[in-house]
């Protein structure tokens, strides 16, 4: 929210609302403020609704939130827009949940348990998590409401006692799966074999990419192309979790996810290719994988690892699965693969000698044609599939 960041501190004074025609040419607007002095909306059912939702009435401007909450205007300003948003200028659009959660941002960095960019980040982060699933939430439900249940009924009537219905349903379901969530990235982090791999871990990263989206994007219609990449996501989203690996994001066409091992991200994505291979809606599949040391930042991933599993995708042929060396070599370092057909060989006629079970080896490899991959220099893929024998 867009405020005169010259105004800090309690002792700083609003500044004046803007005249209408402060942001007339020629009458610049000193405050560099939108002249947002009305309400944010005046709908009086979407008053009503937001008021359900965040259980409490507009009380305060920008300046008097802040000043509420014993914060600097620009500490707000920068939490706000972090949070994602949008500038209200001097409007009253803040409640008491807004000053304080300003508080407990604010005291977290006071207590010394968050530095302020740190404390950025969280509202951020935290900020562009949930305004893709407030988004895809009301995007569902509204759906829905295309047919009243009542003869007569309106959407807008139907929306309030929705929300009013499914907002603490919805709101403890959060919470739960957030906790889920944290547990598990936790105990992920105190695994870690020291403090550097906290932040730069070595980590298996899979591309998967549907062939010929662009093709189909003019080709299907808007709500067919929708409901072809919806199907995608949940698929891979599905597959992703059970095995054990983690989606990281989704592009329209290609989902990006993490394993903590080389055999698991392998196993993933096998499964896409069997399981997309098998649905006669889904166009062929290509995954590329690679192993090695990732940044992580704010859910994502980044570094070298990454690029190379996105540029080995790009050059797998369909429903194929390449991987590079280093991926290659951790399978065989874990016993996923043999090192050599003719240590298999060995090993399988030892164990038939001695009555024994022969190695279980899950996966095969199958060296490809080394070739220069772009900013990465030359690279030897491979091929990854089952091992059948």
């Amino acid at each position: 929210m867009t405020v005169d960041d010259s105004t800090s501190g309690e002792e700083a004074q609003p500044p004046p609302p803007p005249s209408p025609s402060s942001d007339s040419p020629g009458h610049p607007n000193p405050h560099h403020i939108v002249d947002h002095t009305a309400e944010p909306s005046d709908d009086p059912l979407a008053i009503r609704l937001e008021q359900l939702i965040l259980g409490a009435e507009r009380r305060y401007t920008p300046f008097q939130a802040a000043r509420t909450a014993g914060v600097s205007m620009d500490l707000a300003s920068r939490f706000w827009r972090a949070m994602g948003f949008a500038d209200v200028g001097q409007a009253r659009a803040f409640t008491e949940a807004d000053v304080l959660a300003l508080r407990r941002l604010s005291g977290l960095v006071e207590a010394g348990l968050l530095s302020e960019p740190m404390a950025i980040q969280v509202a951020r982060s935290t900020g562009q998590t949930t305004a893709r699933l407030a988004e895809w939430q009301i995007d569902s439900f509204l759906a829905g409401l295309i047919e009243p249940p009542e003869p007569g009924m309106t959407r807008t009537e139907v929306t309030y006692p929705l929300v009013e219905l499914l907002l603490p349903e919805l709101e403890e379901f959060l919470v739960y799966v957030w906790r889920r969530q944290l547990a598990a990235a936790t105990g992920r982090v105190v695994q870690a074999a020291d403090d550097d791999e906290m932040v730069d871990r070595r980590l298996a990263v899979g591309f998967a990419d549907l062939v010929g989206f662009t093709r189909l994007t003019r080709r299907l219609e808007e709500e067919e192309l929708g409901e072809l990449v919806e199907a995608f996501e949940t698929t891979c989203a599905d597959l992703v979790a059970a095995h054990g690996g983690r989606l990281i994001k989704t592009l329209g066409d290609e989902v990006l996810y993490a394993a903590d091992d080389a055999g698991t991200a392998a196993e993933i994505a096998l499964r896409l290719i069997e399981t997309m291979t098998h649905d006669e809606t889904m166009p062929a599949l290509r995954v590329g994988i690679a192993f090695g040391t990732v940044t992580t930042r704010m859910g994502d991933v980044f570094g070298t690892t990454v690029n190379l599993a996105s540029r080995l995708t790009s050059i797998a042929p369909k429903d194929t699965v390449l991987v590079d060396g280093a991926f290659a070599q951790e399978l065989i370092r874990t016993g996923e693969v043999p090192a050599s057909e003719a240590q298999a060989a060995e090993a399988a006629a030892r164990a038939e000698k001695e009555g024994a079970v022969p190695p279980p080896y899950r996966f095969g490899l199958q060296p490809m044609w080394q070739r220069p991959v772009r900013g990465l220099g030359v690279v030897e893929p491979w091929l990854l599939g089952r091992r059948t024998t």
